[in-house]
C-alpha cells in the first residue's frame, strides 16, 4: 500500500487539462456573479467615486473567496492526510500490509502510541500550510487578520459539512476524531477565556455576513466534486474525501492563475493611465 493507491492511473494529462477547464469555467462564474453583486452596490455611490468602490469591493470580495478557498483546501488536506492514514494503520493492524520500510514502520508506531498528539501535530500542520498559501503564494493583502481569521474559522465549519455529508452518505471512514477537533477550536474561536459576551456577538455577527462565500464553496465543491466522479475522474472505492481533496487542488491551481493574471492585468492598466 502506498500513496499511488489513492490516484486513479487512468486520469491522465489530457483529462486533468479537461478537469482544469472545468474548475476555471466553475470559478470564473462565481466571479463573475461577485462583480455583478458588487457593480449593483457601486450604484448606491456618486458617478465620481463609483469606479474606486467598484474596485476596491470587488478585489476584497474575490479576495474573501480565494481565502475561503485555501482555508478548506488547508484544513481538507489534513482531513485527507488523517484518513489515508488511518486506513493504513488498519490495514497494518490486520496484517493485510506489511514489508514496511523502517521510516514507515517508525510513522506507524508513533501513530499507534500517540493518535492525539499526531492529530494535533496534522492541525497545526494545516494552519502552517495556510498561512504559507495566503501569505507567501497568494499574498491576499487586501484582508485584515480578523477578516482572515472568520475566513478560516468558516473554512473548518465548511469541512465540518462535508464530513458530516460523506458520514451521511456511507463513505466508511471514521471523521469523528477529526470533526470533534475542529468543532473545538470554532467554540474556542466563539469564545475564548477573556471573550466578552459583545465580542461573542460580534463573531456571530461576522460569520453570518460572510455565510455567501461559505455556500459558494460548497456549491463548488459539491459540483466539480460529482463531476469528478461521475466522469470517473476520482475513485470511489479510496473513499470520497480523497476525490474531494483532489478537487481542491485543482481550485487552488485556479485561483493561483487568477490572482497572478488579474495582478499583471491591473499593473498593464496603471501603467496606461
Amino acid at each position: 500500500m502506498n500513496i499511488e493507491a489513492y490516484f486513479n492511473p487512468d486520469f491522465t494529462l489530457v483529462k486533468k487539462l479537461i478537469f482544469l477547464l472545468m474548475t476555471f469555467a466553475a470559478i470564473g462564474l462565481c466571479v463573475l456573479i461577485i462583480y455583478g453583486i458588487s457593480v449593483a452596490i457601486a450604484q448606491r455611490y456618486n458617478e465620481k467615486h463609483r469606479d474606486e468602490y467598484l474596485r476596491e469591493d470587488f478585489d476584497v470580495r474575490i479576495h474573501k473567496l480565494f481565502e475561503m478557498i485555501i482555508s478548506g483546501t488547508s484544513v481538507m488536506s489534513f482531513s485527507c492526510a488523517y484518513v489515508i492514514i488511518n486506513h493504513v494503520y488498519a490495514l497494518y493492524e490486520k496484517g493485510v500490509i506489511g514489508g514496511l520500510t523502517e521510516a514507515e514502520a517508525t510513522f506507524i508506531q508513533a501513530w499507534a502510541d500517540g493518535k492525539d498528539f499526531m492529530l494535533l501535530l496534522l492541525i497545526c500542520l494545516s494552519c502552517v500550510i495556510n498561512s504559507i498559501l495566503d501569505a507567501i503564494i497568494i499574498p491576499l493583502k487586501l484582508l485584515t487578520g480578523e477578516e482572515k481569521a472568520t475566513m478560516r474559522m468558516l473554512g473548518m465549519f465548511y469541512v465540518i459539512i462535508l464530513l458530516v455529508f460523506l458520514n451521511a452518505i456511507g463513505d466508511g471512514s471514521q471523521y469523528g476524531p477529526v470533526m470533534m477537533y475542529y468543532f473545538g477550536l470554532m467554540i474556542g474561536r466563539f469564545v475564548y477565556f477573556d471573550a466578552s459576551f459583545k465580542d461573542f456577538i460580534e463573531n456571530i455577527k461576522r460569520v453570518f455576513l460572510n455565510l455567501p462565500y461559505l455556500l459558494t464553496s460548497l456549491a463548488l465543491t459539491a459540483v466539480l466534486g460529482g463531476l469528478g466522479f461521475q466522469l470517473g475522474y476520482f475513485l470511489e472505492r479510496n473513499y470520497y474525501i480523497v476525490g474531494i481533496f483532489y478537487a481542491h487542488l485543482f481550485m487552488l491551481v485556479c485561483i493561483t492563475l487568477i490572482h497572478y493574471g488579474k495582478a499583471i492585468i491591473d499593473l498593464a492598466t496603471r501603467k496606461k493611465t
